[in-house]
């Protein structure tokens, strides 16, 4: 079986609709998928409804967190969530919170962009977003414009956190985000723990407290995204060794996002075993 357990579509910052990408996915000769679009599950009944025939779409989420960076300080971390109970209320009220932190952070940043882009419109951006907002839009509105020659140009210019058109978003802790997952039936998996092209990494200390939230880590952490394109050999080495001594579920990913990123479905993968051991913790959703 191949399986690729992260990917976003125009629900999120994806250029796929869900539709497009689950037909995709089986095209790659994927056995099974996972929509993780950013803190939505809008994309959820498109691409169950689209799947083509002998592909399994696990519902999923990729939510925006803050950990303990390796300096103390606070640092951006991604957690995937599988299978969780969408009405869970406490974490369905957290997903539109974050939703709202992202409109407001991307309609204040398109506004500082318009002031020395003219061509940038925050309206049609915010417009054109979907359910959830990110910078990848105003990416793609910056090469629309001739401003920036790709969208890697735009995350490497103006829309980099140094810039000055950079605006924060107020993001979930880690662990109470771990622990909401839980609550909701779900299994999380900490996506691209050690992405360092990406600025400062996650204190490995924390992944361990993340595992023991609750006496014998029913509660906690599940997995560890390690095979994935940000990763060095020795970073994924680094958290491989880790999963094994928490024992985590490991998985492998692309983190597609079809054209906002030169990633190809089934980049990596995850091994059944690990997919077996992730769907079995469910008790929010089963596939």
């Amino acid at each position: 079986m191949r399986i690729d357990l992260h990917t976003h579509s125009s629900a999120s910052d994806g250029t796929d609709t869900p539709a497009e990408l689950v037909r995709a996915a089986r095209a790659a000769g994927l056995d099974v998928v996972a929509l993780t679009d950013h803190d939505t599950t809008a994309g959820w009944d498109e691409a169950l409804e689209a799947a083509p025939a002998g592909l399994t779409v696990v519902r999923g989420m990729e939510m925006s967190c803050t950990g303990r960076g390796e300096d103390g300080d606070p640092v951006p971390v991604h957690l995937l969530a599988y299978l969780f109970d969408p009405e869970n209320e406490a974490f369905a009220l957290e997903r539109a919170r974050l939703r709202e932190e992202r409109s407001t952070r991307i309609g204040r940043m398109a506004e500082l962009l318009a002031v020395d882009y003219p061509s940038i419109d925050p309206e049609d951006i915010l417009a054109g977003t979907g359910p959830s907002a990110g910078r990848p839009h105003l990416a793609r509105a910056l090469v629309d414009a001739g401003a920036v020659p790709s969208v890697q140009a735009a995350f490497d210019g103006p829309l980099s956190t140094g810039s000055q058109y950079y605006v924060p978003k107020v993001d979930t802790p880690l662990d109470r985000a771990v622990e909401m997952i839980a609550a909701a039936g779900g299994v999380s998996v900490l996506a691209h723990a050690r992405a360092r092209t990406r600025g400062r990494l996650l204190d490995l200390a924390q992944i361990r407290e993340l595992v023991s939230l609750e006496p014998g880590g029913t509660g906690g952490l599940g997995g560890i995204e390690v095979d994935h394109a940000d990763h060095n050999a020795e970073d994924a080495r680094i958290l491989r060794e880790l999963a094994g001594e928490l024992d985590l579920i490991v998985t492998g990913s692309s983190d597609y996002h079809g054209g906002n990123k030169e990633l190809k479905l089934g980049q990596h993968t995850t091994h059944v075993d690990d997919y077996e051991r992730l769907v079995s913790q469910a008790s929010g959703l089963s596939v």
